[in-house]
């Protein structure tokens, strides 16, 4: 399935923080800062893309776990940028290092799981 996926394949993102990126946009809280599920889906979606090229056609990833720390508040216009590393491969599970940085510094780390699967399969079953 997915043989080529190996510890040591990096991803990078960055992204400029908007008023649809903060908290209070989210609903889970009230200030206008970057919000921690927006934090955690730039984590997730960077993980993503850094192991697509190396996936066999008609499979994807799907995230299952996060346990990530937001550190740091980081306002409206500035940049973000979410960093992954695959550090574990076991069967279809992947486990990544990811963390996040602010122009002023690190925001947010943790790890991130994710799982190799069929998308016609999976999606089959949620519907079946």
């Amino acid at each position: 399935m997915a043989q080529q996926l190996k510890p040591g394949i990096v991803g990078k993102t960055t992204i400029k923080v908007t008023e649809n990126d903060t908290a209070a946009a989210y609903k889970s809280g009230i200030v206008a800062v970057f919000a921690t599920p927006a934090m955690i889906g730039l984590m997730e979606n960077t993980a993503h893309v850094s192991v697509k090229p190396y996936l066999e056609d008609g499979f994807i990833t799907v995230g299952t776990e996060v346990n990530i720390r937001h550190i740091k508040a980081t306002p409206v216009g500035m940049e973000v940028t979410a960093q992954s590393e695959l550090i574990e491969v076991e069967g279809n599970k992947l486990t990544f290092k990811v963390a996040a940085q602010d122009e002023k510094g690190q925001i947010g780390l943790g790890t991130h799981t994710r799982y190799v699967v069929n998308a016609k399969t999976f999606l089959k079953n949620i519907y079946d």
